[in-house]
């Protein structure tokens, strides 16, 4: 890499402020231009504060980050030189963000061919924001600035489970996901990356979803590594690529889910 991971990190906050004011101004607002980009009957919804977000992000990474590639939910991708590729999800969520509950959010990664190597998790309306770097991830949020790090072993049937089943994923996947989670103690549904927030803030053990994208996984991954945890596909390889993933709090409850996942499906 051609810079330290502090630079980065100054860079990635200017991002997710920038995502921030271009985003507010359309949440809860009465009139959203939203368009479906799903198929088959799929509701896939994009808006104008979407594109709104991401073209703020890029046109921040063309002035300060000029050599590193792109890669974005809205606008594709772009080449470049440094071997860094930002990885940017101006709303993952916008299911949520277009019915007004405040689990959407902000989605920036960067790293190399082979992963992320810093992530952010932005929630504008609410004031968090979770970064995880160089091991160690901290929130800042209305209550200032605190460490994070993910929730100790216990095992699975005391667990706190999220997922967007059934939003997601194929039947087969989803049976899966239901093997799991008939051993939890608590399942929750429909938190998007803000699930994943929870991991790295020791709030939940687990998010498991497939159909992902890079661009949907790739802060998680960041931030919850840096926060003591561990996020990997249905087999236990890496993720970042997108696909089916499942994200832990410690290696014991994953090797736990992922057990389980490995034999349904």
């Amino acid at each position: 890499m051609d810079s330290d991971l502090s630079d980065l990190a100054d860079v990635a906050n200017a991002l997710a402020d920038a995502a921030r004011a271009a985003i507010l101004p359309y949440f809860r607002g009465t009139v959203l231009d939203t368009e479906n980009k799903g198929t088959s009957g799929d509701y896939d919804p994009v808006t104008v504060a979407d594109r709104a977000a991401e073209a703020a992000m890029r046109a921040i990474l063309s002035e300060r980050r000029p050599n590193d590639a792109i890669l974005g939910e809205e606008y594709g991708a772009q080449t470049g030189s440094s071997g860094l590729t930002w990885v940017l999800d101006p709303i993952d969520g916008t299911r949520g963000f277009v019915a007004g509950t405040p689990t959407w959010g902000v989605l920036i990664a960067v790293g190399p061919d082979s992963g992320p190597v810093l992530g952010v998790i932005d929630q504008p309306y609410i004031g968090e924001r979770f970064v995880g770097y160089g091991g160690g991830a901290q929130l800042h949020g209305p209550k200032g600035t605190s460490t994070l790090h993910t929730r100790a072993p216990r095992p699975l049937s005391e667990a706190v489970l999220f997922t967007t089943f059934p939003e997601v994923g194929t039947p087969q996947d989803r049976a899966a996901f239901e093997a799991v989670a008939a051993k939890a103690r608590l399942v929750r549904y429909g938190m998007d990356c803000y699930a994943y927030a929870l991991v790295a803030a020791g709030q939940a053990d687990l998010v498991i979803e497939a159909g992902l994208n890079s661009y949907d996984i790739q802060a998680p991954i960041a931030l919850i590594e840096a926060a003591g945890g561990i996020v990997t596909d249905w087999e236990g390889g890496p993720v970042h690529a997108g696909g089916r993933a499942l994200a832990a709090a410690n290696p014991q409850i994953h090797a736990e889910a992922l057990a389980l996942l490995r034999s349904a499906s």
